[in-house]
């Protein structure tokens, strides 16, 4: 057996032994049992000398050696060719390469070179049984337009990692969910700081969970295997990320929790950074106290920092060379004549408090600089070169504006609208503001303005979700939009993007925790947060205007939250901390990082920042300084709106619940939602009540009508009670036969009694007693294993007087009389069921059926007793 082999890369330098290359690459290839393959190599030794050498793959050597892989290439495919190998089924996988770390009890493999092999990087994660697969790809050169990196990340969930297929119409995932959105973003966020800067390559980054345990947080290790295959890529990166899930139980910090112990946690936390520092929080908080999340978060980094030296060692035996990107960078002569074309105009321009004129003033100033130094627009079209220099002017102007920004801040302690670091922008709210809805508010914050609106609804508007963990309806949900308009420019109107998925999704994981539960307040709530001006915080502002929307809904939230956004500008050894930041302030700044809760506690929080970590001091600092912010922020809520309201406006609709007995969901239901569907249509339609039923039994029944309300849970209630012999009850005849009548004992149950039980002395017609429509007393004497009952009027009749012997021979012929009719209705619904069979097709001896044109037909006769 021969291994042809041949090198991957433009140039490979290093101490060859036989077919491998010993530190920078490996050899690779097929195996054949053709005559041994020659290539030719130019090699070149470290003086630089340079000959052609014809060499034996097979055969070991020492040099150092300068390979030019694209003649090498040439040559082993032209080696392929001759011997008819591209065809062979025998070309082996490549081995892989694992790497395995121990954190918080569970043991997390990090494997590569056996699947994906065409990627930049590709790294199976695997803790448990679950597995991810997660690929990186990034472009040799960067696009001429291109000022910041485009990266995008992708996260998918195979519903074939569960054994189940998606419940879609073509049983194939498409559109990715809300929560697979939502994890894509938490890829995102800690790996955007930590490319080089300037590298502006477009980047595409995939993870697929091909293998689902049901216990294991895809979440965190889709970061930590995503930050892998970057590392081990080409695709520069400044040093490796990773990430874990933080539970908080009985006191106690968990690294990794399982499924179960993340439900009786008092966090879910997300936390990603690299050795030293922390990139990214996200995750909700049952009120802890910051000195206890602060706990946590420095628990988080010493695991964090356990992954990062896993990465580090998975890339030195599976790493790749990183590429020689060209990193666009700032011009300092550049830098100088903006500079110089600014003067001090930019100075006061920044200091314009209004956004509005402030963008104007600082846009007439960029138009000027532009005009000076900005290539024309056929130069940009026609001359690559020139449109990648409108992008590092670009860049250039954006520091500038970003510098003077920071000093101002720094060396003044003013912001751009005149505040200081730790003001809050003044605050307007109006409750009540749409007439017609069951709550809203109107919340504004400086230049930053939403609409919330709740509408309160029965089980049938929560929002059903399908994901590998099972599926799941949403009791209470928050919808983010964000037009253009609010920010007064020309846009996209349409399904939302995966910025008001995030930001949404945020701002009703901080309102999570005051929700009622289901027994206290039995609506679905569905909160809208409209936003109508944004100039920052706007996903704080959610939070606050949303909390009072519920509160003018009258929903009983056990205590009013607030949020706010904090800022952070890093100089050097320079640092300050901003409270309620400005769109600027977080476009030009260092750390967004968004902090929810009340006095007492955080209920959510989230951070990002764009530097290369920073450290649980300055996260101290913030969380310090966002309490005051939430603090004051409550305060004007209050003064708007003290407390809930005590009772529900007129019109949210009321909600009776009531409980049945799960064995009974059945019969209330009943076949095909026959008996469900006549209650609704009983108690006025559709449009006027709603019912359903949860699998524990719990009947929620909804309408504007109480009487409605009434009348269904009677019939629910009446259809679900268990009946029992001696039992009385006072029925409606809903229909006569010859031989006994029908009683509704209760709304949805019929009970049969026989015409001898309607009265002591013999009833020749059962229209001589009662007839459709009457009500009767009756006492149940038989229930039947099928659900059946008969009943007796007698029992509740005065007794008939006490039998003489003189008349005890005419008792004696009545009884006669009485039995012999009881036989004659036996023998009459015994004729019924003979003829019942005289007309169903018949067999013949042979087993053949008798067509039904050979039947005849004969009149039927009712049944003496329908109960039987």
């Amino acid at each position: 057996m021969t291994r042809v082999g041949f090198l991957q890369g433009p140039v490979v330098v290093g101490k060859c032994r036989g077919r491998n290359v010993s530190y920078r690459q490996k050899w690779s290839g097929v195996s054949s049992s053709s005559s041994s393959g020659r290539v030719q190599l130019q090699i070149g030794s470290s003086e630089g000398e340079e000959r052609d050498t014809e060499l034996d793959l097979d055969d070991d050597f020492d040099e150092d050696v300068v390979v030019d892989t694209d003649e090498l290439e040439l040559k082993r495919r032209e080696h392929l060719l001759e011997n008819d190998l591209y065809a062979s089924p025998s070309i082996p996988a490549k081995e892989s390469t694992k790497v395995s770390v121990e954190v918080g009890g569970k043991v997390i493999t990090f494997e590569t070179g056996m699947v994906a092999r065409q990627a930049a990087g590709s790294v199976i994660v695997r803790s448990g049984n679950s597995m991810i697969l997660c690929t990186a790809c990034a472009e040799s050169t960067a696009s001429p337009s291109a000022d910041f990196l485009p990266m995008r990340v992708d996260y998918s969930e195979k519903f074939s990692s569960i054994g189940k297929t998606i419940g879609t119409y073509l049983r194939r995932e498409g559109k990715p969910s809300e929560r697979e959105v939502l994890t894509s973003r938490l890829i995102d966020r800690p790996l955007r700081p930590m490319f080089q800067k300037g590298f502006f390559n477009e980047v595409q980054v995939l993870a697929s969970v091909f293998a689902y345990d049901g216990s294991t947080s895809t979440d965190s290790l889709a970061i930590c295997g995503c930050a892998a295959a970057i590392h081990i890529s080409s695709i520069p990166l400044v040093e490796p990320v990773a990430a874990v899930r933080l539970a908080h139980i009985d006191g106690n910090y968990i690294i990794n929790p399982s499924k179960t112990e993340v439900e009786l946690s008092r966090t879910d936390l997300v936390v990603a950074g690299t050795r030293n520092g922390i990139l990214m929080i996200e995750g909700t908080c049952d009120f802890l106290t910051e000195e206890e999340l602060l706990r946590g978060l420095k628990i988080a980094q010493e695991s964090i920092a356990k992954f990062c030296g896993a990465l580090d060692q998975l890339r030195i035996v599976a790493g790749k060379e990183k590429m020689d990107a060209k990193l666009r960078s700032v011009d300092d002569e550049l830098l100088k004549k903006v500079e110089a074309l600014t003067a001090d105009d930019l100075d006061e321009a920044v200091k314009v408090t209004s956004k509005r004129w402030r963008d104007d003033a600082i846009n007439k100033i960029k138009d000027r600089v532009f005009t000076e130094l900005a290539p024309s627009r056929e130069q940009v079209i026609l001359d690559p070169e020139a449109a990648e220099n409108l992008v590092i002017l670009q860049m250039t102007w954006k520091k500038h504006i970003a510098g003077r920004m920071r000093r101002l801040i720094l060396d003044e302690d003013r912001r751009p609208d005149g505040r200081n670091c730790t003001t809050v922008r003044p605050i307007h709210i109006v409750p009540s503001f749409l007439p017609t809805a069951h709550g809203s508010a109107l919340f504004t914050r400086g230049e930053t303005q939403t609409l919330a609106v709740v509408t309160l609804g029965g089980d049938d508007m929560a929002m059903k979700q399908e994901s590998i963990d099972g599926d799941a309806q949403l009791r209470f949900y928050l919808q983010y939009s964000f037009p253009p308009f609010s920010v007064g420019e020309v846009g996209r109107v349409g399904a939302p993007g995966r910025r008001e998925v995030g930001h949404g999704k945020l701002a009703e994981r901080s309102l999570q925790n005051i929700i009622p539960d289901k027994e206290k307040f039995p609506y679905v709530m569905r909160l809208e947060n409209n936003i109508l001006e944004s100039n920052g915080s706007s996903s704080m502002a959610s939070v606050c205007g949303g909390c009072l929307a519920m509160m003018d809904a009258g929903v009983p939230i056990e205590r009013p939250v607030a949020g706010v956004a904090m800022g952070l500008i890093i100089d050097g050894s320079q640092i300050a901390v901003l409270t309620d930041i400005l769109g600027m302030e977080d476009a030009l700044g260092d750390m967004d990082f968004k902090v929810s809760g009340d006095g007492e506690g955080i209920s959510a929080l989230q951070m990002d920042v764009k530097v290369e970590g920073i450290t649980t001091e300055v996260i101290a600092t913030a969380l310090t300084q966002a309490k005051k912010g939430r603090l004051d922020i409550l305060s004007v809520m209050k003064e708007a709106m003290p407390s809930y309201r005590e009772t529900l406006p007129e019109s949210v609709p009321k909600i009776h619940t009531t409980s049945i007995a799960v064995k009974k969901i059945g019969e209330v239901i009943g076949p095909g939602g026959k008996q469900i569907k006549s209650i609704i249509e009983q108690c006025g339609g559709e449009d006027i009540i709603s019912i359903s039923i949860s699998q524990d039994g719990v009947v929620s029944i909804m309408s504007t009508d109480l009487d409605e309300i009434a009348k269904a849970v009677q019939i629910v209630e009446g259809i679900a009670v268990d009946i029992n012999v001696g039992q009385r009850f006072s029925g409606k005849v809903t229909k006569t036969l010859p031989f006994g009548a029908y009683i509704e004992i209760l709304p949805g149950k019929e009970a049969w009694c026989h015409i001898s039980e309607l009265e002591y002395k013999r009833t020749e017609k059962v229209e001589d007693v009662c007839k459709e429509g009457d009500i009767l007393e009756v006492e149940v004497s038989e229930v039947g294993r099928g659900g059946q009952f008969r009943v007796s009027r007698k029992p509740l009749l005065p007794k008939p007087p006490p039998r003489t012997s003189e008349n005890s021979v005419n008792s004696s012929d009545a009884n006669g009389k009485d039995q012999k009719s009881k036989t004659e209705g036996k023998d009459l619904a015994s004729k019924a069921q003979a003829t019942d069979k005289s007309k169903s097709p018949q067999r013949s001896k042979q087993g053949e059926r008798t067509p039904r044109s050979q039947l005849k037909d004969k009149p039927s006769t009712p049944s003496a007793d329908p109960a039987e």
